[in-house]
Formats: C-alpha cells, sequence, structure tokens
C-alpha cells in the first residue's frame, strides 16, 4: 500500500514536471531566460538534463557570467588569495562553457581552503584527524576499466568504509567483462563540488591514483582464500579482485587504502596524471651510528572489511646496530616474554564480503594497516594490505598452550611478522610477537645518509 503510493506520487512529480517543462518550452526566448534568470548553479545543471532545449538555456554564457561574479563578490573568496582576476570578468572574448568553468573551479578553490582550516595532524597516527569527515563528504573514487577491445566503462563505488586509519573500497561487478578480457584498471578519486543536484551526480574533478595492468598481474595472481561462493585473488598489495567460484567471473574489486596523504591523492592530480608528493628536506637526525635507530613509534591495527578485530600503539621503538642482519634493520614491538604488552584480538580473523544480494566471509585473512612514525612523529612507513594467516605447528608459546598462527607481509621496503596465541581453544587470541625489519635502504632514503 505505502509502496503504491509513493509510485503515484512519483508519477504525478513526473506528469508535473512534464507539463511545466512542456508549458515553459512553449514561451517566448526573452521570458525563458528571465526565468531560468532566477536560478542558481545547482539548478541550472538539473535543468540542462531535461532536454536540449534546456540545455542550451541553462548554458548560457550571460547567466555563468553572473553567478561566477556574484561568488567573486563574496567575502569569503578574498581568503583564496586574489587567485581569480577580477578583470576577467569585463572580457567577453571567452569560449564557450568558459564562465561555466570558471566558476567550478573557483567554488571548488573556495572549498579546499575551507578544507585546509580544518585539517589537524594527530600525534598518535600522525595523520590528519579531519581527514575522514573530509573525504565523506566531499570525495568519492570511481574504477575505469578496459578491456583489449579498448572500451572503457566507470563504475561507481558499490559501498566503503572507514577505519581509523585506512578505507575500504568496493565495485560490484555484475556488468563487468570476464576477467581474462580486462586490459587495465584505472583508480579515480573525484572531488565533487558543492552543489545541490537532486538526483544527478554534481560535477567533480577526478585524480588519478592507480593504473593497474591487468594483463601483467593475471600472470602473477595466486588464491588468496576462498568460500563457497567466491575466490579472492590479490592483484597487488591494497587491490583484490572476487571471483565467482562457479564461473571465474568478477564479483567484486576491493582497494584498501592507508589515509596518509589519501586526501591529497584523491583531490589534487589530474584526470591523467596522479598527485605529485612535494619534495621534502630530509629530516634532522642525531642519530649514533654506533648505537643505531631510537625514538620511533608503531600504530598497528587489524581489521576485517567491517569491523576492527586489533589495534595497539608501541612507542620508544629502536635497533641497536649489532641487531643489522641482511640489509635490514629490526623493530621489536611485541615481544612474547613481556606479557603486559600482549594485545587481545576482539573478533573473528575474516574477511566478510557483500556483492548486491549476497555475502560471505573467507576465513584465514583480514586487513593489516600499518603506520610508522619516525623519531620527529612523522609518517615514515605506511602499509594497508590483506594479509593471510598460516597456523603453527608447533607451540610458539608454551604460556599459549591451545592455537598458534602468523600472519607475515613483505614488500620492497620491509616486513612485518606477527604471532598468536592462544590459552584455551574457548579463549580470544593474543599477539603475542610483533616484529617490523626495514630495510636499510628505506632509512638511508629517508635520512639522505649511510646507516
Amino acid at each position: 500500500m505505502l509502496a503504491s503510493k509513493a509510485t503515484k506520487r512519483q508519477r504525478a512529480s513526473e506528469r508535473s514536471r512534464a507539463f511545466l517543462g512542456n508549458f515553459i518550452e512553449r514561451l517566448p526566448y526573452e521570458i525563458q531566460n528571465k526565468i531560468l534568470s532566477y536560478l542558481d548553479a545547482g539548478t541550472l545543471i538539473c535543468i540542462s538534463h531535461v532536454s536540449k532545449t534546456f540545455y542550451q538555456l541553462a548554458n548560457d554564457e550571460v547567466f555563468w557570467r553572473n553567478i561566477y561574479k556574484q561568488l567573486l563578490m563574496k567575502k569569503a573568496m578574498k581568503m583564496v588569495g586574489e587567485m581569480l582576476e577580477m578583470t576577467t570578468l569585463e572580457s567577453q572574448d571567452q569560449p564557450s562553457g568558459y564562465w561555466k568553468l570558471s566558476y567550478l573551479k573557483a567554488l571548488s578553490a573556495w572549498n579546499q581552503s575551507k578544507w585546509k582550516r580544518h585539517v589537524r595532524v594527530s600525534r598518535h597516527t600522525g595523520l590528519p584527524q579531519h581527514a575522514v569527515e573530509i573525504l565523506r563528504r566531499h570525495v568519492t573514487w570511481e574504477l575505469t576499466v578496459r578491456d583489449k577491445s579498448k572500451k572503457e566503462a566507470t563504475y561507481d563505488l558499490a559501498w566503503f568504509q572507514f577505519f581509523e586509519t585506512s578505507v575500504v573500497l568496493c565495485w560490484n561487478g555484475s556488468l563487468w567483462p570476464d576477467l581474462d578480457q580486462i586490459s587495465t584498471i584505472r583508480l579515480h578519486g573525484v572531488r565533487r563540488v558543492a552543489l545541490a543536484c537532486p538526483g544527478l551526480k554534481a560535477p567533480g574533478w577526478r585524480s588519478l591514483m592507480d593504473v593497474v595492468d591487468m594483463e601483467r598481474a593475471i600472470k602473477n595472481m595466486q588464491d588468496f582464500g576462498h568460500d563457497h561462493h567466491v575466490e579472492l585473488k590479490p592483484v597487488k598489495p591494497d587491490m583484490v579482485v572476487g571471483l565467482w567460484k562457479a564461473q571465474g567471473s568478477v564479483a567484486f574489486v576491493t582497494f584498501t587504502l592507508h589515509l596518509y596523504r589519501l586526501l591529497e591523492r584523491s583531490t589534487q592530480g589530474s584526470s591523467l596524471s596522479p598527485h605529485v608528493e612535494p619534495m621534502v628536506q630530509a629530516p634532522f637526525d642525531d642519530i649514533d651510528l654506533d648505537y643505531g635507530l631510537y625514538g620511533y613509534q608503531l600504530h598497528i591495527a587489524l581489521h576485517s572489511t567491517e569491523y576492527e578485530i586489533m589495534s595497539g600503539s608501541f612507542p620508544q621503538l629502536f635497533c641497536r646496530r649489532d641487531e643489522i642482519c641482511n640489509g635490514h634493520i629490526q623493530l621489536i614491538a611485541v615481544h612474547d616474554s613481556r606479557l603486559s604488552h600482549h594485545v587481545t584480538l576482539s573478533g573473528n580473523v575474516t574477511l566478510p564480503w557483500r556483492c548486491e544480494a549476497l555475502r560471505g566471509e573467507v576465513k584465514n585473512g583480514c586487513i593489516m594497516t600499518l603506520t610508522l612514525l619516525d623519531e620527529g612523529d612523522k609518517p615514515f612507513w605506511c602499509v594497508s594490505s590483506p594479509v593471510a594467516t598460516k597456523h603453527l605447528e608447533k607451540p610458539y608459546s608454551l604460556y599459549y598452550a591451545a592455537q598458534h598462527f602468523q600472519i607475515h607481509y613483505q614488500d620492497s621496503e620491509g616486513q612485518v611478522l606477527m604471532k598468536f596465541g592462544q590459552m584455551d581453544p574457548q579463549e580470544p587470541f593474543f599477539l603475542v610477537s610483533l616484529v617490523l625489519y626495514l630495510t636499510t635502504d628505506k632509512v638511508n632514503k629517508h635520512f639522505q645518509q649511510e646507516f
């Protein structure tokens, strides 16, 4: 009954809009222009999707020039640093769409100036405290899939989940080409302009974040885990493809992104090139080469795609020079003999997934998000990646005599080895050992000196 009433109201609204649109289209051009001159930018964009006539009317250069001028006259726009010249308003010889584009650029610059005033860095994680709020309100992400015949399709985000230092993004693959037909996948951040466009996407600026060569990646893909419906295939450390077991076609694609510089990467690149981090002077370090590294802080979390499993911070990490082995610097965050440092896991180590009407979970896997800060509280090594668990046959710790498993992560900059134990089969698991291995090349590059 309620659905029927809602359908009737929707049809009545559509008939009203159609009648109003037909009525306005029959009016003389001068009256049409007069009516549309009272509309704001968001309404003009909505109107432009009604018909070809309205598209031409709503993109009139005079309308957008006046809207642009009104924005420049606002007092708040002076905070942008007078980046927009008032003298250009006097020029009439501009290409079609110039004033609309200028308005959208100016509004976007205004929004970004407001974001920067609210961003504060947390000493706990070294990350912007309000980045998640800004990303939720103003940014989304898109995937552009190109097949081997060079056809492209862009897919909107199906769902996302923020955590303290990372975000999980998921796209459903119901209309995707088969995996072996995909040539490349491009990830874009999309910064939406703050305009009210009911029922339509607000205009936005795309920022290239990643380009994945799927033809090369498919050759090296290995099984990560599976359940009754899907199997997971890691493409790269932060990207996983879920395949339907019965068909082998794409069920979903997920990206797990660390929040470090995510706001800049999602908003400050172009559609063809990614954001380039500015050159930063090497931090001052009074490192004693005979003593080693010291003063490092680690924040690490394990979580699924839906909930947090474990989170912990470990300050004052250090490594003596004689502990350097095979080109790696060892930082011990949790030692098995220090029971007070052991951290409890608050949930099952699984990776839940959802795709349209189906749900499931892949066991023995989760997402690890790591943030290592240097002695100046600056992010030094940031990782966010799905990781698999491996059960240990031999007991690692006599204190935890029930079951043991480990997680091992490795990339070009370092390794993470985590070991877990259980006192009793009915009790939760504990993190009993956590060791980081940083390459000396990474440390030397960061401080621009030999260690």
